[in-house]
């Protein structure tokens, strides 16, 4: 059973030797072999399989130059090792090195010749088998290309635990351990270029864009982790399509329709280059240009798509590159290729004629007609580049320097480098075995491998220990999904002013490392869109909005298709595509466009403006014309008229008017706490003031008047401190319920924004609306008295009829206190000062030009009036007026008794107290004479009631003659009734008060 499993591998591993003939592959004995994977041609020859025979082995096509220089970084890095004396002295790597021709059946095929020789190393068939050419086991593999590639042969080589260092498979599904348990890579995994390029979109301020991945797993994880970046960032997606190089033609038009009939004008590619080789030649065909490509690191300097018959369409791509290294003596390496001297390398005599386009006639079974048929068709320096169906023989003697070609483009290596980073990597796994120390060691119990006998699930052990120092200073260890974490640069393709070939020029990069915002830098004044604008391209599904403007959804559309909305007022925006109108801070209002905040207008009644000057212009006026009153009321104090009227109590009334006047100024102007706390009060106060004034001194005349025997008692009650005290008193309270709303709720400036919105109001806040009810409340009860009282003396004499006008200054201050209610309720602003300024001023007017205009004008214009012969006259008028009607009532009570008692009539009225009447004086003087007359001798006063007029004469010429005169008009008054003696004794108890 061993023999004839012996038998069965070695079939096994001759048929895959078979396979891969001595032409197809590059060997080198050696201690320690390390599998390469490298893809020396872009595909496969399509061969239909009708399996009327036995099946061939597809032939591969189209030479890839770059694969080749791949490799050769490969085995420069072997090389260097084994001449290194430090790194595994006195042990040789070898090499085997496979072809993958780009696709998944020629890897898994070379792969399986890596298995299989580990599995006959792992029988001990030695002692069976003489194997004079045994290769001793495969312990780690360099490779593959492509994701989807390396994901096949990740499974593969897992179930053995042989480790895969992959130098350009970047797919995130290969992170995953629990399903690729040996596979290991050098470069960066997809996740952060998937990242970089969402950044680099937004960073644009693009937002509607298409993508296009490899149907593969490397162009679906990554287009889809691109996708979970973009809707973070709000970037829509117009069209998402897969592509391949196996697609049919029919496939392809369809994608290529999808292209031209967008609107999005960036384009996000994760692909290989042959798998975007058939859709770009297509859309040149179309000639579809405008588009920006955004490259993903498989293809962004890929020689198959960077062509210059391709430029106009692709010339605005900007792609990825991987961060270059620096691999000292490798230029010289490559030019030393020969086919004669490189007999290990199976791919060199290839490589020849492919470069210099001839052929060599060694006899070996790639003749000339084979070779050169199926590679006749290519195009580009990236893929073999024969033009006839037979070559001209080479000559050995080309020169390599020569030709251009992407095998010689060593200025940027950057998938060359990570090759040769990989070989180290192993190379210092391998070192760590050589001098791991027994007891330190990784394996059970501290124990240490066997450099002679390792096995690669050994090696993997220590390749995810690894850490160690590159030849460019930096560390290297895998992460533990077995990734290098790396940066990117940023590339853009320009059109070469020499050669006219496709240049990639680094305008940025991308840092990993950085903190998140900072990791993306870009010079935008290198980058070159379509080959030679500098202006960033649009690719928006809708146009900017401007600043004061926001995004509006447009239902059934995407998020990025939108319309521009106008910010409201007191929003602003001041960005282009705005998602939101930001509101303005409180005391602030958008302006006109909406683009910034302004600050809001302030107002209140100020002292600037037209209404606040008129106002305090008033007020000014009622100063001046009370002071004046005051300065004439002063001046003539001692006047019949100004004694009459209660000098003291008109002194305070003035000076209480003046306050009124002085207090409506605190509205006007910005509103303080302080000016706020005073001006109610000071109203308040100023106008009860002013109103006690009215009562005590309207109230008083009233009493005297009415009083039935006015006495010493009345005199002593009345006095000028009782007086004063009532005013005090009725004060006192108003002063009271102004402590009592300062102290509990006191009235502070407040800025109101509500109003309007873009002003800001600054008023009193009163603290307590109750307090200012009872404030201008008792004002108001203390007007109602003096009213009443004022109304009840509206028939005192002439020089006291001053009640009229306090009834009717009475009626003007309710008019407008009753008015200012509403007035108040329904205005808002500074119009609320302006109102109840406008109530004072109207009604300390009406109280100064009622109680004072009238004396002042009698004083000023009338000094006859101002006389004590006047006074007395009044009075004394007033006097026999209220005898007369008491004798009236009298004689009417005595006339209906008798008439129930039928005794005989009573006298009447004028036969009775007439001294003249109803008939003319027979000796009329002149107007002028009469009241020179009255003025020396006395006065002469009609008083009309019922039935008669009763004409009075009173002479006050001297002492002498009053004595006279009042003992006549005792005498001729004899007759009177007893009410008409008490109300000359109401005359003579009201002189001495005058």
């Amino acid at each position: 059973m061993t023999l004839y499993s012996c038998c069965l591998i070695l079939l096994l591993f001759t048929w895959d030797t078979a396979a891969y003939g001595p032409n197809q592959r590059a060997q080198k004995k050696g201690d320690i072999i390390l599998g390469g994977l490298f893809p020396i041609h872009f595909g496969v020859a399509a061969k239909d399989q009708d399996l009327k025979s036995r099946p061939e082995s597809v032939e591969c096509i189209r030479y890839n130059f770059r694969g080749f220089r791949w490799l050769q970084a490969m085995i420069f890095a072997i090389e260097e090792i084994n001449s290194s004396p430090t790194l595994l002295p006195n042990m040789t790597l070898g090499y085997r090195i496979f072809d993958t021709c780009n696709t998944v059946s020629k890897a898994l095929e070379a792969t399986l010749s890596f298995v299989a020789q580990n599995k006959i190393d792992s029988l001990n068939l030695d002692e069976f088998c003489n194997c004079s050419e045994h290769i001793p086991s495969t312990i780690a593999v360099v490779g593959a290309t492509g994701s989807g590639i390396s994901t096949a042969v990740a499974n593969l080589l897992g179930l053995f635990y042989i480790p895969q260092v992959s130098y350009a498979s970047s797919s995130r599904l290969l992170s995953n351990k629990n399903q690729f348990k040996s596979f290991l890579r050098t470069i960066p995994n997809d996740e952060h270029q998937a990242t970089a390029m969402a950044d680099i979109i937004e960073y644009f301020r693009w937002n509607w864009v298409g993508t296009i991945a490899a149907d593969d797993d490397y162009g679906r994880p990554g287009i889809e982790k691109f996708r979970e970046e973009a809707e973070e960032r709000d970037i829509c997606i117009d069209f998402s399509e897969l592509i391949s190089q196996y697609s049919d033609e029919e496939e392809i038009q369809q994608v290529v329709e999808v292209i031209q009939n967008s609107t999005a004008r960036v384009i996000v590619v994760f692909s290989s280059g042959p798998d975007l080789e058939p859709l770009i030649k297509e859309i040149v065909r179309r000639n579809i240009t405008g588009k920006i490509w955004l490259a993903s690191e498989a293809w962004a300097s890929s020689s198959l798509i960077a062509m210059p018959e391709f430029f106009r369409v692709i010339g605005s791509t900007i792609g990825f590159a991987l961060k270059a290294g620096q691999i000292p003596g490798f230029r010289e390496f490559l030019q030393k290729v020969h086919p004669k001297k490189s007999t290990n390398n199976g791919f060199a005599k290839e490589f020849w004629e492919e470069t210099f386009n001839c052929f060599l006639p060694d006899g070996s079974k790639n003749s000339p007609a084979s070779t050169s048929f199926h590679k006749g068709h290519e195009e580009g320096p990236g893929a073999g580049n024969g033009t006839a169906a037979f070559r001209p023989p080479c000559t050995g003697n080309e020169n390599i320097t020569s030709v251009e070609t992407p095998y010689m483009d060593y200025t940027h290596l950057r998938i060359s480098y990570n090759v040769y980073l990989a070989v180290y990597s192993i190379a210092h796994a391998l070192q760590d075995i050589y001098t791991c120390t027994p007891g330190k060691g990784l394996f059970t119990n501290g124990s240490c491998a066997d450099i002679k006998k390792v096995e690669a699930w050994q090696v993997l052990k220590h390749l995810r220990h690894l850490n160690f120092t590159n030849n460019m200073g930096e560390q290297v260890d895998f992460d533990e999904f077995g990734d290098l974490v790396g940066n990117y640069s940023i590339i853009n393709w320009h059109l070469s002013p020499e050669d006219g070939s496709v240049v990639f020029e680094e305008v940025g990069h991308y840092n990993v490392y950085a903190k998140k915002g900072e990791r993306l830098f870009i010079n935008e004044n290198k980058i070159l869109w379509s080959g030679f604008s500098k202006e960033v391209p649009f690719s928006n599904c809708s146009r900017d909005c401007l600043p004061g403007t926001r995004k509006g959804i447009i239902e059934g559309e995407p998020t990025c298709c939108f319309q521009c909305v106008d910010c409201p007022d007191g929003e602003y925006s001041d960005e282009t595509d705005a998602s939101a109108c930001d509101k303005c801070p409180e005391d602030y209002w958008s302006d006109e466009n909406h683009t910034s905040c302004i600050p809001k207008q302030i107002e209140f009644l100020s002292w600037t403006e037209p209404f606040g000057i008129a106002l305090t212009l008033f007020a000014v006026l009622g100063i001046f014309l009370t002071s004046f009153v005051l300065g004439v009321f002063t001046k003539f104090r001692n006047t019949p008229i100004v004694k009459a009227t209660n000098r003291e109590l008109s002194y305070l009334l003035l000076f209480s008017l003046l306050c009124c006047f002085s207090s409506s100024l605190f509205f006007i102007g910005e509103p303080q706490n302080w000016t706020c706390r005073l001006r109610q009060p000071a109203f308040g106060i100023s106008f009860v003031l002013c109103i006690s004034c009215i009562l005590v001194k309207t109230n008083r005349v009233l009493l005297v008047f009415e009083a039935k025997i006015p006495t010493s008692l009345h005199r002593k009650w009345w006095g000028l401190n009782l007086q004063f005290l009532l005013v005090f008193l009725c004060t006192f309270v108003q002063i009271v319920i102004c402590v009592i709303w300062l102290y509990t709720a006191p009235p502070s400036s407040y800025r109101n924004h509500e109003l309007e919105d873009e002003i800001i109001f600054i008023t009193c806040h009163e603290g307590s609306l109750m307090a200012l009810g009872f404030l201008i409340g008792y004002t108001c009860l203390l007007a109602a008295i003096c009213f009443f009282f004022a109304f009840k003396s509206r028939k005192l004499p002439e020089n006291f009829n001053e009640a009229k006008f306090i009834t009717f200054s009475m009626l003007i201050f309710f008019i407008v206190w009753i008015s200012f209610i509403p007035a108040y309720a329904s205005t808002y602003g500074k119009f609320v000062s302006a109102v109840e300024v406008i109530a004072i001023l109207a009604a300390s007017f009406g109280l100064l030009a009622c109680i004072f205009f009238n004396k002042v004008y009698i004083i000023l214009f009338k000094p006859s009036r101002n006389t004590i012969e006047e006074v007395r006259c009044s009075t004394a008028a007033h006097a026999f007026k209220v005898a007369a009607r008491a004798t009236l009532r009298r004689s009417n009570v005595s006339r209906k008794r008798s008439n129930s008692l039928g005794g005989s009539t009573g006298s009447t009225p004028s036969s009775s107290i007439s001294s003249k009447s109803n008939h003319e004086d027979p000796f009329p003087l002149p107007a002028s004479a009469e009241r020179q007359r009255q003025q020396q001798r006395g006065c002469k006063q009609k008083v009309s009631f019922g039935s008669g007029t009763v004409t009075l004469s009173l002479s006050f010429e001297e002492p002498q003659k009053n004595a006279m005169a009042n003992r006549n008009a005792k005498r001729r008054n004899s007759l009177e009734a007893q009410n008409s003696d008490d109300s000359l004794m109401r005359h003579r108890a009201l002189l001495p008060l005058q």
